[in-house]
């Protein structure tokens, strides 16, 4: 800001006169006199402290919920709202042969749900999908090998 140049939100840490260290968010622009002449810095700054720690709370609650839903004892599958998969934990791929790579995008009822079952199977997914819940429905699902599996399933909106 001294050489004539606007910083906009710089984090920096500062310490108490107690030593306790708080972060600050600062803007800083140069100060000038009546003839253009650089004479200073204004400097406005946040105490953003607490929103850096409840952000780092909670990535680490997102990051805790996501190795729980990876490493369950259950299958696990997420569709987004075009019935693609993003999420499918490791007992859906023990259970089906699929790997999370190669089902992540894909259309779960088209490709990995027989003709026979597709409009039922779609039907509750979309119910899900407009927060109409279904418990215990029995999901038919191809495994990589061909053969049919059924998933006891609980399908909620995410």
């Amino acid at each position: 800001a001294l050489h004539g140049q606007q910083t906009d939100n710089y984090q920096l840490p500062l310490f108490t006169k107690d030593g306790d260290r708080v972060e600050v968010l600062l803007n800083a622009t140069t100060r000038v006199d009546a003839a253009g002449t650089i004479v200073g810095v204004v400097g406005v700054g946040q105490d953003i402290t607490a929103i850096n720690q409840s952000q780092a709370e909670l990535t680490r609650v997102a990051n805790d919920l996501q190795l729980l839903i990876e490493t369950a004892n259950a299958p696990i599958f997420g569709i987004n709202a075009e019935g693609r998969v993003n999420e499918w934990n490791r007992k859906m791929a023990a259970i089906t042969g699929f790997s999370k790579d190669e089902v992540f995008g894909k259309d779960l009822v088209d490709e990995y749900i027989s003709d026979e079952f597709r409009e039922s199977v779609r039907q509750v997914l979309d119910d899900a999908l407009h927060g109409q819940q279904t418990d215990n429905y029995q999901l038919p699902l191809f495994t990589k090998d061909g053969d049919r599996v059924e998933v006891l399933l609980n399908a909620t909106t995410r």
